[in-house]
């Protein structure tokens, strides 16, 4: 782990006209942390001005992007890569029709290889489990205090939990947000763990979820050529975890971030984002906007299964990518999102290079890692921007 950081730290930030001051950023985080009332706390107090521990170095704040598209909904039609990014219609894919499953797999390898992400519609979910789950989301958190209190902790173990930042006494600077943490499976928590705001809504979403998990795995097995059944058959997404965000409106967002830059640290994400948007990724070096599409989600290529499947053929122009992503702040607020997180279980498993896809010219350069060392890496180093990949090469 992480050493904890020092109780005193200078800080300069010249373009923000913050002048360098010595200051106890430890009993700063220390003072926020007990109070167990989260960014949602300092809202309701009426704050002004965003604590210092949030404010984020100029260089993490270029703000630069360029639209994903114009008119989003064009591109649903259009449907190719130069448009931004992919927006892959999944009409289709339930009946069997075997040639649109190719198209869909096709789109996906190349979004895959292109991206590291994009968006899904007609993805088979409801309409009415989408705004449900987002609504109970925003329901917990605007309870009173006393009811979210109980759930504020920072221990791993509880497979339900809420809190604000997972990295907060590791990152350099908070993200101005609050997350309900729910391991979701293999080993479920009972119904009364969860939020009574948010129960139903969570648990029906996570069916719901979990099968269109399964689906992808089949999509993205077919896309590198293997059978449909090959990454499910290795378990890695045998565990799904949820994190639902809650982004208050932010007085100074030219100050913080909502999310700072990172990479999933699981096998795949499939993100739910209400019509607030903030949500960028990096593509050919620079931040792309992902327009909000009404029920639409939004798929991730984690940095696991980049690990384990793609960067070890680097040497063939390393076909997948892994999304790096961040969040905006937003004056207005708040923002919902829900991500589904698929990974591993047990974290201890061991996933190498898959042996189907090497060659001579194409040899591993990762070695065998197991999810709980790299997550034991991630948490330790925090959201830093920088993906924990390049500390297991060969």
């Amino acid at each position: 782990m992480a050493s904890a950081p020092s109780n005193t730290c200078n800080m300069v930030f010249p373009d923000h006209g913050i002048t360098t001051t010595t200051y106890d950023r430890m009993g700063e985080l220390k003072a926020f942390d007990e109070t167990k009332e989260g960014v949602k706390g300092l809202v309701d107090a009426g704050v002004t001005k965003v604590p210092r521990f949030f404010i984020q170095p100029p260089d993490k704040l270029n703000k630069k992007s360029s639209s994903s598209s114009d008119h989003p909904h064009e591109s649903i039609q259009k449907k190719t890569i130069g448009s931004g990014i992919p927006i892959i219609e999944m009409e289709g894919i339930i009946s069997g029709n075997v040639e649109r499953r190719k198209e869909i797999v096709k789109a996906i390898r190349e979004a895959s290889e292109e991206w590291g992400a994009f968006q899904m519609v007609n993805h088979g979910i409801p309409e009415t489990v989408l705004e449900e789950v987002a609504q109970g989301i925003q329901r917990f958190n605007e309870e009173p205090k006393e009811v979210k209190m109980k759930y504020y902790t920072r221990e791993a173990m509880k497979r339900v939990r809420w809190a604000c930042n997972f990295d907060l006494f590791e990152c350099p600077a908070a993200n101005w947000r609050d997350t309900l943490y729910c391991n979701m499976s293999p080993q479920p928590p009972l119904p009364e763990d969860f939020p009574e705001a948010c129960r139903e809504g969570l648990l029906e979403y996570s069916q719901h979820v979990k099968r269109l998990g399964e689906l992808l795995l089949e999509l993205l097995s077919e896309a590198l050529g293997l059978s449909g059944n090959y990454l499910q058959d290795t378990d890695c997404a045998k565990s799904h975890v949820f994190l639902a965000h809650y982004y208050p409106a932010c007085p100074q967002p030219e100050l913080t971030l909502g999310s700072t830059r990172h990479a999933d640290a699981d096998f795949l994400t499939i993100l739910l984002q209400d019509q607030i948007g903030g949500l960028q990724v990096v593509h050919e070096n620079q931040w792309v906007d992902v327009p909000p599409i009404p029920n639409a989600l939004v798929i991730n290529i984690g940095d696991l299964l980049q690990a384990s499947s793609y960067i070890i053929i680097l040497m063939s122009n390393a076909r997948f990518k892994s999304s790096e992503h961040r969040v905006l702040a937003n004056r207005r607020g708040p923002r919902i999102s829900l991500a589904c997180f698929l990974t591993s279980y047990p974290l201890t498993k061991a996933f190498g290079p898959i042996k189907e896809l090497l060659t001579e010219e194409n040899p591993a350069i990762y070695r065998e890692v197991s999810v709980k060392e790299i997550l034991t890496y991630y948490d330790s180093k925090g959201l830093d921007g920088n993906s924990p990949l390049h500390r297991f090469k060969l």
